[in-house]
C-alpha cells in the first residue's frame, strides 16, 4: 500500500497555526478557502488510496486547484 502524503495547513504550516485558527475565526472568506482546501485534499487522498477510482487527469486537475487554493491561503495567512 502506497503511502499518502497528508498536505493539510497545520501540517504543512505549524509555525502558522495560530495566524490559521484566528483567520478561521475571523475572516469568513478564509475560513471557506481552508474547509474547500481541506475537503479537496481529502478527495485527493481517497483517490492516492485507492478508494475511489478517478481519470489521472480528473486527478492531476484536483491537485492543481489544491495547489492555487494553497497558494491563496498562504498570501492570506502571511497578511494577517
Amino acid at each position: 500500500m502506497t503511502t499518502v502524503e497528508h498536505h493539510d495547513l497545520h501540517h504543512d504550516f505549524p509555525e502558522m497555526s495560530e495566524q490559521i485558527r484566528s483567520l478561521k475565526m475571523k475572516d469568513r472568506h478564509f475560513a471557506r478557502l481552508f474547509d474547500e482546501y481541506h475537503e479537496l485534499d481529502r478527495e485527493v487522498r481517497k483517490i492516492e488510496e485507492d478508494v475511489e477510482p478517478t481519470s489521472d487527469d480528473h486527478l492531476e486537475q484536483l491537485k492543481m486547484r489544491r495547489v492555487h487554493l494553497k497558494d491563496d491561503l498562504y498570501t492570506m495567512l502571511k497578511q494577517a
